[in-house]
């Protein structure tokens, strides 16, 4: 419940997009266009309780359970070894932290009762897709049909931020100045750095697979919506693609909802992380939203630089270094942080969101999802004893996935 006024859960990934529709967007204007409302979805892997190895098939009755408690803030994902929980818009980050901690609870709760836990995190460090089962559904069928082999490697996990642009038809000019920061959040959130049963040696290898999809990774440098309407009505009228949710991009305008979608993160084990780059995001798009001019001198030099960016926060997370684009050198992800908090103060101020923004520094110094789940291999072997440190960093995920529940994941 907002503001007296029920809303459903932003939504959307490979899975169908639900909630409210443009012809119920009155219902989130009365959340008021300035105070840039927002939602969260975090998708979890499902695992056997005891063993942490990733389910293969989803227990019918699970869901039904889920559903009964959660209603439509859980759904199913394109996998069944997946869900995927969102909240409703929110305006205040402790409301919407209160309600992340309470989803994940409640979702582990129902997970212990059929012999399963969740865990939080962009690929689960054993899992083999090639035991992965697709989910039942019309839209899943369709897709997998398209994607065939790759629809099947799609065994991962991420945290998508919605944030309600006052004015929807900016979203596209939004989207393009706000490209250079992906790589950020990227570096803030990794927590993928095994895959099947291997130390990639990226902090994110989640993109790397992700990447494998067509319509993904870095969008096109499209400045107004007519250019992005050009582009999808063309695929539209190939039939390639039935509407715009079937485009994967690392940020993108939800099809459902007046709002610009940031899908970049990994999914964050820690849910406080998962809040601070929820609100260093709210802050920067009113920041771009209050500037026009703030990075549209953006091209596709820097878009190309972007790129390179992106592969440093996937391979190295928060101990890279990205190239400036402006051509000064390199500049550390401590650096960047800092001159974007310090440039989006005011916003973060405004929205009552500063203390949870600021605390993204508190990430530099605990280390990622990832950094913790590689010092946890190594310190219990490594290598040398492989299975059992996966099994050590999967119990990690766990208990950081819940730590409420940690004496049931014990």
């Amino acid at each position: 419940m907002v503001c007296g006024v029920i809303v459903r859960p932003y939504g959307g990934h490979i899975a169908p997009a639900i909630g409210i529709s443009h012809t119920t967007a009155s219902t989130t204007r009365m959340l008021m266009a300035d105070s840039y409302s927002f939602g969260i979805e975090e998708e979890y892997f499902l695992v056997d309780a005891q063993t942490k190895a990733v389910m293969r098939r989803m227990p019918a009755e699970f869901m039904s359970d889920a559903q009964a408690a959660l209603g439509e803030s859980v759904s199913g994902e394109f996998l069944q070894s997946q869900i995927e929980v969102m909240t409703p818009p929110h305006t205040d980050m402790g409301a919407a932290l209160a309600q992340l901690r309470d989803l994940r609870r409640t979702a582990a709760e129902i997970a212990a009762q059929h012999g399963m836990g969740i865990l939080a995190t962009g690929t689960h460090p054993t899992a083999q897709w090639e035991r992965s089962s697709q989910s039942e559904g019309e839209r899943y069928d369709t897709v997998m049909d398209d994607l065939q082999m790759i629809g099947r490697r799609n065994m991962l996990c991420g945290l998508h931020v919605h944030v309600e642009v006052p004015d929807p038809s900016q979203r596209i000019d939004v989207m393009s100045r706000i490209l250079p920061y992906l790589p950020l959040f990227i570096a803030l959130s990794t927590s993928s750095p095994f895959w099947r049963s291997q130390n990639t040696g990226l902090k994110g290898y989640r993109l790397a697979a992700y990447d494998e999809l067509p319509r993904t990774g870095i969008p096109e440098m499209f400045r107004t919506q007519a250019e992005f309407d050009a582009y999808v009505d063309a695929l539209v009228r190939a039939n390639v693609i039935p509407d715009s949710s079937y485009i994967w991009w690392t940020i993108r305008p939800s099809l459902a909802h007046p709002t610009l979608e940031l899908r970049a993160p990994d999914a964050c084990t820690n849910v406080e992380h998962a809040i601070a780059i929820a609100a260093l995001y709210r802050g920067l798009v009113r920041r771009l939203v209050r500037d026009p001019a703030k990075n549209a001198e953006h091209d596709i030099v820097s878009r190309a630089i972007i790129k390179e960016n992106k592969w440093r926060a996937q391979r190295y997370g928060i101990n890279g270094t990205f190239a400036d684009l402006w051509g000064q050198g390199a500049l550390t992800v401590e650096d960047m942080l800092r001159d974007v908090l310090d440039d989006i103060r005011d916003d973060v101020d405004a929205l009552g969101c500063a203390k949870e923004a600021m605390s993204c520094r508190d990430i530099l110094t605990t280390g990622t999802s990832a950094d913790n789940q590689i010092q946890i291999f190594e310190n219990s072997g490594g290598d040398d004893n492989r299975d059992t440190a996966l099994r050590m960093v999967a119990e990690w995920i766990a208990k950081q996935s819940v730590p409420q529940m940690n004496k049931t994941y014990a």
